[in-house]
This record gives C-alpha cells, structure tokens and sequence, in this order.
C-alpha cells in the first residue's frame, strides 16, 4: 500500500521531524532542511547529520523527501535573483546528500511576467548550472512540483514540466512531484474515477508514470480549475473523498511515498485524523505499521 505520512517541523533539530512522525502512525516524511524563508542556510553540523541518521534508523527508516526553499525562483528573469536561487538550490542538493535524503521537491518558480517560454528556458538552465555547482550530490533527484498556476508560477501544465525536462541537459537527475491540490486547482480533474484516469493519462503522455516519485495529499479550499493555492484537510475540500481513494487504491502507486501538507497544530491531531481517513479509504490494508492511535 502508499508510504502515507506528513510533512513535519524541524523545529528543536532534524532528527525530531522522525520522533513526530511516529507521533501520527506516518510511514513517509518531508521536511525542510534549513529555514525556508532566508536565503543563507547555517551548515548542517557533524553532530546534526549523526542524530538525524540514527533517528532515520532507529524509526525503521521511512521515506524521507526534502522541499525546497519557497525563496528560490530558477525562473526569475532578475539576473540577481536568479543567481542566488541557482546557488541556493545547489546548497539545497548537497545538503540532501548529505543526509542522505534521495529526493529534494521545488517549485519550477515564475516567470513574473517575461513569459512561459522564457521562464522555462531559464528553469532549465538554473538547474543544470545547479546540478553542476552541487559537485558530489549527484545520488538526489529533483523532483519539480506541479503547481496551481497562481500569478505566473511555471508547472501548472504536465506539459510545461515536461518541456523543463526535455530542456535540461540532466533529465536523469529530475522527477516529478504530484500535489493532489495543486494538480486540481490548475484545471486536472480528480473527483471520479473517470476524471482521475483520465488526468493521470495526460501525465503519462507528456512525462511518463516512471517520472513520477512522490505525492502531496492535499484536498483544496478552491474549485477546479481556480488556479488559486489553497490546502484543506482530506474530504473537507472540493476534491473530495473519491478522488484520494482512486489515487491511493491505484495500483501504479501502491508503493509511493505521500505525504500531507494540510494545517495542523502542535498536538498533530489533524495529522492523525487525515491519516485515519486515508487508510479508511483502504479498507482493511490501510492499517498503518505501528500507528499511533488518535486520541478520544
């Protein structure tokens, strides 16, 4: 069955995102490796790493992805911005490797008015030069996010992710994130099973199942097609319940890791209520390993 889980705080250190996660019965993580909103990160110490990788083991080692800096913007037509975001993602990738994360999630970014074209272009040359400045992290794929297409954010079509990666002197080095929200919100119906098969043809037929390594279990505050971000918790959405069962019953996917994204307090309890949701979609095969079970 999927590796469901959740994104989860890093606060107090990066090895206590773990210590949460077994918290709300998860089987996959994503965390934040730095403070996402500054654009200088402090180096992750040898005694950070160590804490991380024995917490990593000692939790039975889930899958684990990073995402990215909201700061980092490959498409920014700002020579200044885009500089700093080539080399901010490069630090994103060698600090992956060495925690031994193997996937690092972005956002393509946006082309603020220059075009799609162009935006495109410069994504894919900012991330080859960062694939190249992060020498030695060549074991982490990036993972561009497919996102809802608010203002000029590049990714809301499987086609523009495609002509990012067909652009890229690396496309072995890139792979796709599928955030369930995102993908509704930019026009990709997923509320029955028909619209959710039809969608994940379209996938296929501009980038391929094999690319796609990574879910986002999100419901959206908006209608299809809004182009507007905004996540709420699973079934309380205009997705709705029988668009997350055809995903997570998918048998393409039965492996995948997905994780949540939804709002949540320091308790976590809407973490387990969504995760309780899932698996319930499930059925019987649903039961988390060692879940935690929701309080009252």
């Amino acid at each position: 069955m999927p590796r469901l889980g959740a994104h989860m705080s890093v606060a107090g250190g990066l090895h206590l995102a773990f210590a949460r996660l077994r918290a709300v019965g998860g089987e996959a993580l994503q965390i934040f490796t730095r403070n996402q909103r500054q654009w200088r990160a402090k180096p992750i110490e040898p005694e950070e790493r160590r804490l991380f990788l024995e917490a990593w083991e000692e939790s039975g080692r889930p899958p684990v992805a990073a995402h990215g800096s909201y700061l980092i913007n490959l498409a920014s037509p700002a020579a200044e911005v885009a500089e700093k975001s080539m080399l901010a993602l490069a630090d994103e990738l060698r600090r992956c490797q060495l925690l031994a994360i193997p996937w690092l999630v972005l956002h393509p970014g946006a082309h603020l008015g220059s075009g799609v074209e162009a935006g495109l272009a410069r994504v894919a040359e900012n991330l080859d030069r960062a694939l190249r400045q992060a020498d030695g992290a060549g074991e982490v794929l990036v993972l561009l996010e497919t996102t809802a297409g608010q203002g000029s954010s590049l990714g809301a079509t499987f086609a523009e992710l495609a002509a990012i990666i067909a652009q890229s002197r690396h496309p072995e080095r890139l792979g796709v994130c599928f955030d369930t929200c995102h993908a509704f919100a930019a026009g990709y119906d997923l509320r029955s099973a028909a619209a959710y098969a039809a969608t994940m043809r379209e996938f296929a037929s501009h980038l391929g199942l094999d690319r796609l390594r990574f879910f986002h279990l999100n419901d959206s505050l908006q209608d299809w097609g809004a182009r507007v971000d905004r996540h709420a918790h699973i079934g309380a959405g205009r997705i709705g319940l029988e668009g997350f069962r055809c995903l997570l019953t998918d048998p393409r996917f039965a492996s995948h890791p997905m994780t949540l994204e939804t709002p949540k307090g320091e308790d976590l309890r809407e973490d387990r209520e969504n995760l309780a949701l899932l698996r319930g979609l499930l059925g019987r095969q649903g039961q988390a390993r060692g879940a935690v079970p929701s309080p009252g």
